[in-house]
């Protein structure tokens, strides 16, 4: 569910700040996916946790994290959803 928010966010130039602003700035400038530019900062995200959290809470983390980008990934795209 947060992957298709997201993607009707990203499709209308909206963001929820932080990280997907950076992914849309370089979806646009350099033609990488959001949906992977935001999975990598992820990454480094949960890579901290694991002095933080339990391994259950870290393999949730990284499911989740995984499904949303994916879904990112895959169905958004800059040339998509053109207004006429």
């Amino acid at each position: 569910m947060v992957g298709a928010g997201l993607l009707a966010l990203f499709r209308h130039r909206a963001s929820l700040g932080g990280i997907g602003i950076l992914a849309l700035y370089l979806q646009d400038r350099f033609g990488w996916r959001a949906g992977l530019v935001q999975l990598g900062f992820d990454g480094a995200i949960v890579a901290c946790s694991f002095f933080l959290a339990s391994p259950y809470i870290i393999a949730c983390s990284i499911a989740g994290a995984v499904v949303m980008n994916v879904t990112l990934a895959m169905n958004h795209r800059k040339d998509r959803y053109i207004a006429m």
